[in-house]
């Protein structure tokens, strides 16, 4: 089989931060620039409470800033102008919505991190969706194609069990404790309220939820806590990854989430599952095992809680091969590669 030419790949990103879309993106970037020409570009003030996805980029990716504020567009066009990529790969809105407007005689692309929420997605000469459900909600006007991604995942490495024991205690949990974990940000559409509602009414004096997260809902969900000595507010965790092997139950009550990574990567260190009948929660579930309840019933997550608390689930560990970054990227180069070739045809 001849070798396949590198390619000259240029991803936008315009938001601040680093939270899933942006580990998404770079998890992407490093590892595409194996054996092709990555560019990413940025705006200035890129960071937000000291996070960025600069800090996690491999250095063969070349970083490009931006103005956040003025003559974003032109910028962006100067830019695309003078890198004369093969193709662009936009994410989110913003970034999306310049470069429909700049229409670029290169195959563009935009991966819905959420949703089409906007005109212009159906510009792009192809949508990528990590969610079954994101599919079937593209108009039937969209003359693009349509990739249905497997939302990657770097492999983590297992800890020994020392190292678990000794992680437990710095987070203050005993041996005879069951470690029940919730990751991600402090928003409404997480649904953290309801998690803490079910928590506070189980019977299960061994048990500790901790959150994991940031956000502008943490006085109001601190404050709903408060009465419950087992709730804790850890903050972000840089090695969070680790602390997942720790953990005996996770929790995902969203009220709306496109693919959760928070997940794919607990299920990738074996932790049982308990998530809501939402969007990709369900998929998830679906495809690789755990718990639902009705989202925003506190009840039946109660129920949920108390039995996996009073028999705690063995750790699972269900085949993720096809979200393996190496795996997950290898799939998006085809269809890259698809877009191009169809561009030359024309």
């Amino acid at each position: 089989m001849p070798e396949k030419s590198r390619l000259k790949i240029l991803h936008v990103l315009l938001s601040r931060g680093f939270a899933g879309s942006e580990r998404s993106t770079s998890e992407s970037c490093n590892q595409q620039c194996h054996d092709n020409d990555v560019f990413l570009v940025v705006r200035k003030g890129h960071r937000k409470r000291g996070r960025s996805i600069v800090d996690h980029i491999d250095a063969r990716v070349h970083v490009i800033e931006i103005g956040s504020r003025f003559f974003v567009g032109a910028s962006l066009k100067k830019c695309i102008a003078e890198l004369a990529p093969d193709i662009i790969h936009c994410h989110l809105r913003r970034s999306t919505r310049l470069v429909a407007k700049i229409s670029p005689i290169v195959p563009a692309v935009s991966t819905l991190h959420i949703k089409v929420n906007g005109p212009h997605f159906l510009q792009m000469s192809g949508l990528i969706c990590n969610a079954r459900w994101q599919v079937g909600s593209i108009p039937n006007t969209y003359r693009g194609k349509v990739f249905k991604a497997a939302n990657s995942l770097v492999a983590h490495r297992r800890l020994a069990s020392e190292e678990v024991d000794l992680l437990r205690n710095r987070l203050n949990i005993l041996p005879d404790q069951i470690f029940v974990g919730a990751v991600g940000r402090y928003h409404p559409s997480k649904g953290w309220d309801t998690l803490i509602n079910a928590f506070k009414a189980v019977d299960a004096p061994k048990a500790q939820l901790l959150f994991f997260g940031a956000g502008s809902q943490e006085s109001e969900l601190r404050g709903l806590a408060e009465t419950d000595k087992r709730i804790r507010f850890i903050g972000y965790c840089d090695d969070i990854k680790d602390v997942y092997q720790c953990m005996d139950l996770l929790v995902c009550p969203s009220r709306f989430e496109p693919l959760p990574r928070v997940m794919l990567e607990a299920m990738d260190a074996g932790v049982p599952l308990i998530a809501s009948d939402e969007g990709g929660c369900k998929e998830l579930i679906d495809d690789y095992g755990g718990q639902l309840f009705p989202v925003d019933n506190v009840a039946a997550l109660r129920e949920c809680l108390q039995c996996s608390l009073q028999n705690v689930p063995a750790r699972h560990y269900p085949d993720l091969s096809a979200h393996y970054v190496e795996n997950a990227n290898a799939a998006m180069l085809e269809f890259y590669r698809s877009l191009i070739a169809d561009r030359v045809k024309v």
